[in-house]
């Protein structure tokens, strides 16, 4: 067929415990957005790899352009016209754009080459760059503008997008989608991975639905509800978060007059934070990337100390204890960076469990490690969370990063916080797993748990939360009950406006 692009058959990868794919087949036509979809562990990441080069497949075979393509490297990949813009960011803050993209190239042209026809290309697809910015103060949106740039100066027959607005505002979003369809329109194919569903039906032309690592259906996203593509990835119904109705507690958390600064120097420093949360409250704090977020859940873990009274838990001040100690009163946290940060990736789960749940779970005494019932911790999690991994023995980087992100959550939810910080709860994780994330820290809120969540994902903050600030610049708002909220109150708040001067 003249408009097929790639077509795959019978592609199979397995590893010790567990077949990523099984016997996949589909195909992408010529100038198509194609949704790769499937729930946390269903085999997306492998597929997309093996299209990439970076995974070998045990069986199968893949056309493109109706010749033989079995890639046995990224490079060989992108010479046959296949680029990829991965979920995680693989630029260097230290050096500026046209140095990173330089890096991603086998041959770069000269600097001064190379920055022209940076500025040319980003015009051209309304992703204007300026190539002598330094990548550390760029915002999270233009970083991934310097990664689609870097692929769209291959000129790429297939561009392949893993999770490509997880840290888009809704504004940054649009003008993405502008861009896709000016690449569609110019015969470029798109295999895009997401989690969002309403933005699948937005842009896509076809979906191919994986279970499991098999295909399970194929669908005209434009047609079917968001809520039938769910329900289509995970087998069954899909939930809805319930929250509990009643009263709030006495103030559990008070943050007065913080100011730290930040670890990093490409980071927001906090201002005199101000805020305070009840026991059963759970404060929603949104915000665009690199506003403060790490550092406002570096502050209250204890990575970074302040003044002792600057931050108070339960009448308590403990500015000025680190984390260990903050975790023995019952102050938890789950930070974004899921690997490296809150999982060590060559540890096993079981390890990992112990990492953080050693004092309120007893897993240590006189100096020994209890082992059997750290693992029967690490089960308990995998069990509770459904967490798709052969078992508690298997080392962090070998989870897909959804199925990852359940096991950090539900790690410190199961060890029954006092205060619960999480920093983006549902990043990379489908629709019914972010269901029952949502649902398990409504039901710890429940419980009496003083809860802090920290998202760009706005509809997940307004599902949640009882109250909601926005960070902004490292200022944080005045709290507003989420309640009567409306979009451009929320919109303005994030901007700034009401911010704490």
């Amino acid at each position: 067929m003249s408009d097929l692009l790639l077509d795959i058959k019978g592609l199979t990868k397995a590893y010790p415990g567990v077949v990523a794919n099984d016997d996949v087949s589909f195909s992408i036509q010529k100038g198509e957005v194609h949704a790769l979809l499937g729930e946390n562990g269903a085999g997306k990441s492998t597929l997309v790899k093996m299209i990439y080069g970076l995974v070998r497949p045990d069986k199968g075979d893949m056309q493109l352009k109706g010749a033989t393509f079995a890639p046995q490297e990224p490079r060989a990949a992108r010479a046959s016209g296949v680029a990829m813009v991965f979920q995680h960011f693989s630029l260097f803050d230290a050096l500026n754009v046209a140095e990173n993209i330089a890096l991603g190239m086998e041959n770069p042209p000269k600097q001064r080459e190379l920055a022209k026809r940076i500025t040319e290309v980003s015009q051209a697809y309304g992703l204007p760059l300026d190539p002598t910015r330094m990548v550390g103060d760029l915002s999270a949106g233009e970083r991934q503008r310097v990664e689609i740039i870097r692929c769209l100066l291959q000129d790429p027959s297939l561009l392949i997008m893993d999770e490509p607005t997880s840290v888009l505002t809704p504004q940054e979003v649009e003008v993405l989608f502008k861009t896709l369809r000016k690449l569609r329109e110019e015969g470029t194919s798109i295999l895009y991975i997401s989690h969002k569903l309403e933005e699948i039906r937005a842009i896509c032309d076809a979906a191919t639905i994986l279970r499991r690592g098999k295909v399970v259906a194929t669908s005209d996203p434009k047609t079917a509800s968001a809520r039938e593509l769910a329900e289509l990835m995970v087998g069954s119904t899909l939930h809805q978060p319930e929250r509990a109705t009643q009263e709030l507690g006495d103030v559990m958390l008070e943050v007065n007059d913080l100011s730290t600064a930040s670890a990093s120097p490409f980071g927001t420093s906090l201002k005199s934070i101000n805020l305070k949360v009840r026991k059963g409250e759970v404060l929603g704090v949104g915000g665009v990337a690199g506003n403060g977020q790490d550092e406002l859940l570096a502050a209250l873990s204890g990575e970074s100390l302040s003044s002792a009274n600057s931050v108070i838990i339960d009448g308590n001040p403990i500015g000025n204890l680190g984390p260990n100690d903050r975790r023995h009163i019952g102050v938890l946290s789950a930070p974004e960076e899921r690997l490296g940060h809150a999982a060590a990736p060559d540890m096993s789960l079981t390890e990992n469990a112990l990492l953080t749940g050693s004092k309120r779970e007893n897993l240590a005494e006189n100096g020994f490690i209890n082992w059997g019932k750290t693992r029967e911790f690490a089960e308990k999690i995998i069990s509770d969370f459904d967490v798709r991994t052969p078992g508690p023995s298997h080392v962090a980087r070998s989870l897909s990063g959804g199925n990852l992100q359940k096991f950090v959550i539900g790690r410190e939810i199961l060890q029954r916080p006092e205060v619960l910080v999480v920093n983006q709860p549902t990043w990379g994780v489908d629709a019914a797993a972010a269901a029952d994330i949502r649902q398990a820290l409504l039901d710890l809120a429940a419980a009496g748990t003083a809860l802090v969540v920290i998202s760009q994902d706005l509809d997940e903050l307004m599902e949640i939360s009882t109250n909601f600030a926005a960070l902004h610049h490292g200022h944080l708002s005045e709290t507003r009950p989420c309640k009567g909220l409306t979009v451009d109150e929320i919109g303005l708040m994030l901007g700034g406006a009401n911010a704490a001067a």
